[in-house]
């Protein structure tokens, strides 16, 4: 199914606004931009300034009045103001200053967005689906103006990144995510729905402020919560068959059991667990053209054993079978620690996920102790909890390794473990450090290094984007392996020199149309795609990709 600008000449008759109404639709909307003959077509003359500016010199405007912006919170409002005015534009600046731009409409700054979301509310954006709506969740998904849904992100706010409980004020984040689906993968914003489930908070200072936008109730549990989530994938099924969708910052007591109930039902996957395991098993991939070795020569240690850890666990442990090792051998190279530490049999307070990857250990209760017994080849931070990766640690592991692999993946920035800055000091240069927020690149000595961001925003679009084309019904853990691999190949000589394990952001709709062409290659191979395959995917994926210019309405 094509991702492209849709053609008014295309639309039914009548169905192409006019006057205000056209200047009100953000994806039709042009702004000064109109021709002249566009603006007697459709009602427009006098209701724009006279001249008809291009689209190069719109984003000029753009960028200056985002520059001029004090904060990055002003600079998200300023911004996502005009995703709401004029969509093309929007992703035209995007993608013209992507590298500029991405922190901003993703983390960290969407982080402090969702945090502040009740009080910097302008305009409403995507569906709230609310525990009143139960009975009528498919009445409530009609009222999306929009028809051709294949992209739904969606969240209950319970865990938004690293910052807890957000309720309803969490939608700053599936919005977020649907955007970079658009600007790094290709996929038509039309096709694209945020939508919160909002089943109250636990936050009390939410219940509490008058600004929040969200119920004021305590949330939903138990059976009620687990019917709410039934009729709403019934619901989506019933009104968008063809929609792709995307679990988003569910807490891990929910999260594991929604994916597992779902995903070889419908066409779903959970991006906290298999995005970031994609991403992360990426760059241990690509690190051994650093370390030497190959990925079944790594001993992992995670600190934090939720979603994400384990997710990276299954991916990591998966393709070291693929590698060679059985799969108990693969496991035991895996190690958790959690909030009471090292994950091992003894314990009798692990939950179901956790279970697999307890090993026969004597415990421990500090971090630094799991290094000094276990003595990993990488730490993988996923905890959510700040500077846990302390001056100690990081000498212990270059002490232990000549090349220590040192991953800080929790968001926003505030909650990563370590700073590239204390990886690379910390380690004498040694570190092979990524991170899931960016980094400013670091002088270590008589060489600069510019951390990778080993962020979900590489592995996600790519995988919208070839479900999309493909018309998979399912997604498999095989497509986020193969994304994986696709991602870890597009790591170039000269970014491993920089220390980098993750392409420059600059080139990521290339990557996202590599890794969209794996994903659809295993849809046809595996008997999941609706769609008759071409003979040419890389190709074909590339020909449907958004591309966010003007089009003529005359």
């Amino acid at each position: 199914m094509s991702t492209k600008s849709p053609n008014p000449a295309d639309l039914e008759p009548g169905a192409m606004p006019t006057g205000v109404e056209l200047l009100h639709d953000p994806v039709l909307n042009k702004g000064t931009a109109f021709t002249d003959e566009e603006r007697d077509a459709f009602s427009l003359r006098g209701l724009l300034p006279p001249h008809v500016h291009s689209i190069k010199e719109q984003v000029m405007r753009v960028m200056e009045n985002f520059r001029r912006k004090p904060t990055p919170l002003e600079q998200y409002i300023n911004i996502t103001a005009l995703q709401a005015r004029n969509e093309t534009l929007f992703y035209r600046a995007v993608l013209d200053y992507l590298e500029e731009m991405m922190p901003i409409i993703y983390t960290p700054t969407v982080g402090e967005a969702c945090q502040r979301y009740g009080h910097i509310f302008n305009r409403p954006r995507g569906l709230f689906i609310t525990a009143k709506d139960r009975g009528r969740i498919v009445d409530v998904l009609r009222n999306w103006p929009r028809r051709d849904v294949r992209v739904i992100v969606v969240t209950d706010g319970e865990r938004i990144l690293g910052l807890g409980d957000l309720g309803a004020d969490g939608m700053g984040i599936p919005v977020g995510k649907l955007s970079l689906y658009t600007a790094c993968g290709g996929v038509h914003p039309n096709q694209c729905l945020p939508i919160t489930l909002d089943v109250g908070t636990e936050n009390e200072e939410l219940l509490a402020d008058p600004l929040y936008i969200g119920l004021k109730e305590h949330r939903l549990r138990g059976a009620a919560y687990s019917d709410l989530v039934d009729e709403f994938v019934d619901a989506v099924q019933e009104v968008y068959p063809h929609a792709l969708i995307q679990l988003e910052d569910f807490a891990n007591n929910n999260a594991f059991w929604i994916l597992e109930k779902y995903r070889d039902r419908i066409c779903t996957f959970d991006d906290d667990i298999q995005g970031t395991g994609a991403v992360a098993l990426a760059g241990l991939l690509a690190a051994p053209r650093i370390t030497g070795g190959s990925i079944a020569d790594q001993t992992v240690l995670f600190l934090g054993a939720g979603e994400a850890g384990i997710g990276i666990g299954d991916m990591v442990a998966a393709a070291m079978r693929e590698a060679g090792l059985s799969e108990a051998d693969a496991k035991r190279r895996c190690w958790f620690f959690d909030s009471r530490g090292l994950v091992v049999k003894s314990r009798t307070d692990l939950v179901a996920h956790k279970r697999p990857y307890a090993h026969e250990h004597a415990p421990a209760e500090l971090f630094l102790d799991a290094i000094e017994t276990l003595r990993p080849t990488a730490i993988i931070g996923v905890s959510g909890q700040p500077r846990t990766f302390t001056q100690d640690v990081l000498e212990a592991m270059a002490r232990i390794n000549d090349r220590p692999i040192v991953f800080a993946l929790s968001n926003p920035t505030s909650k990563s473990e370590c700073t590239a800055e204390e990886a690379y000091n910390w380690t004498q240069g040694r570190a092979v450090f990524a991170s899931g927020s960016p980094f400013d690149p670091v002088n270590f000595g008589d060489q600069t290094f510019v951390p990778g961001q080993g962020n979900n925003a590489y592995i996600f679009p790519g995988v919208g984007l070839g479900v999309v084309v493909s018309g998979a019904r399912l997604i498999t853990d095989e497509m986020f392996s193969e994304a994986a691999k696709a991602l870890a190949d597009q790591v170039t000589a000269a970014d491993l020199r920089l220390g980098r394990l993750y392409p420059p952001l600059s080139n990521i709709r290339e990557v996202s149309a590599h890794i969209a062409a794996s994903v659809a290659e295993v849809a046809w191979r595996c008997d999941l795609a609706t769609i008759e395959q071409p003979e040419d995917v890389l190709s074909y994926v590339k020909s449907q990709m958004y591309q966010p210019v003007y089009r003529s309405y005359v």
